[in-house]
C-alpha cells in the first residue's frame, strides 16, 4: 500500500480507554485474548481523519475498523499499594502488576464511502417542498 492509501488517524475504544492511532504506531492496551502474531480488529471507531477531513461518529463511525498485529503480552512493573490508618495499628501492603498487550497498528479501514453530513438540512428541505410546516 502507498502512503496515500492510509487514513491520517483514527480514535478507537478498547479496554475502557480511547486511543488515537495512525498506521505503523506501536500501542500498549489492556490484555486482549488474541494470541501473539494474530490480527486484532477494533470496530468501535469513534472518529476518523482522512486527508484533513474529520468524521466523528454518532456514537461510532459506521463501517470503520482498525486492524492491528499482536506483538506480545506482558506484565508491567509492580506497583505497591499501601493502606494505613493512624492510631489503629492498621497497615496493609499489597502489590499489583497490570497485564498489557503490545500492538502494531496495520490499517484503518472504512468499508463504505463517506456521505456528506447534511442530514438536518436535507430533512428540512424535503418538508418545505412537500408543503408541510415543521414545528
Amino acid at each position: 500500500m502507498k502512503a496515500e492509501d492510509y487514513m491520517d488517524y483514527a480514535v478507537f475504544k478498547t479496554g475502557g480507554k480511547q486511543y488515537r492511532v495512525k498506521p505503523g504506531d506501536m500501542l500498549d492496551v489492556e490484555l486482549l485474548p488474541n494470541p501473539v502474531d494474530s490480527v486484532a480488529e477494533f470496530g468501535e471507531v469513534l472518529a476518523l481523519s482522512d486527508g484533513g477531513e474529520v468524521t466523528i461518529g454518532v456514537p461510532l463511525v459506521e463501517g470503520a475498523k482498525v486492524t492491528a498485529q499482536v506483538l506480545s503480552h506482558y506484565k508491567d512493573k509492580k506497583l505497591m499499594v499501601y493502606k494505613f490508618k493512624a492510631k489503629n495499628r492498621y497497615r496493609r501492603k499489597r502489590g499489583h502488576r497490570q497485564t498489557y498487550t503490545r500492538l502494531r497498528i496495520q490499517d484503518i479501514e472504512l468499508s463504505r464511502p463517506r456521505a456528506p453530513r447534511r442530514r438536518a438540512a436535507a430533512v428540512a428541505t424535503t418538508e418545505t417542498e412537500s408543503g408541510e410546516k415543521s414545528n
